[in-house]
């Protein structure tokens, strides 16, 4: 049995409140960059970028960074070349943070590249972590068990968060 642990009006609410975080602390900056981490990582970041576009005017670029989950140390991609992002604010997003594995090799990735303010945002943060890496803006802080896995669904009008 799945037990819920963010629902769909929990999740927008917790989006709005990282949006407003962002803003907070990249006011006085022209541009963001928002990397999501592909697939829910990204999905999350468009949501924060809609939330951000509403509330600031600040130019709001978003990026999907493509890492190996299985194997993080191969080379990563970004759906934008590193010269764009160069001396701009950037968020890296991703919807859960784990063991830390994939969030500390993107910061790995976009510490080669200078950078004028760097965050990271997950909606969820596990406290069971592999890396020294932490999320600055989080939506749900929660401990777990090792075997226990958080899930999030990013649906049109019915997102969730579950562990199973």
């Amino acid at each position: 049995m799945e037990n819920i642990i963010l629902t769909h009006e929990e999740i927008k609410h917790k989006t709005k409140r990282i949006a407003y975080q962002i803003f907070e602390t990249f006011v006085n900056e022209e541009e963001v960059i928002l990397a999501g981490i592909a697939n829910n990582g990204y999905i999350f970041a468009q949501k924060v970028a809609a939330e951000l576009a509403l509330i600031s005017d600040l130019k709001i670029t978003l990026c999907e960074v493509k890492i190996n989950k299985q194997n993080p140390q191969e080379s990563i991609n970004t759906s934008i070349p590193s010269e764009y992002y160069k001396n701009k604010g950037l968020v890296l997003i991703d919807d859960v943070l784990n063991s830390g594995t994939t969030l500390i090799y993107g910061v790995k990735h976009f510490l080669e590249v200078p950078l004028s303010k760097f965050k990271t945002a997950v909606l969820v943060d596990r406290n069971h972590k592999k890396y020294p890496v932490k999320a600055d803006f989080k939506g749900l802080s929660l401990s777990t068990s090792l075997q226990e896995h958080i899930q999030v669904v990013f649906e049109e009008n019915n997102s969730f968060a579950y562990l199973n």
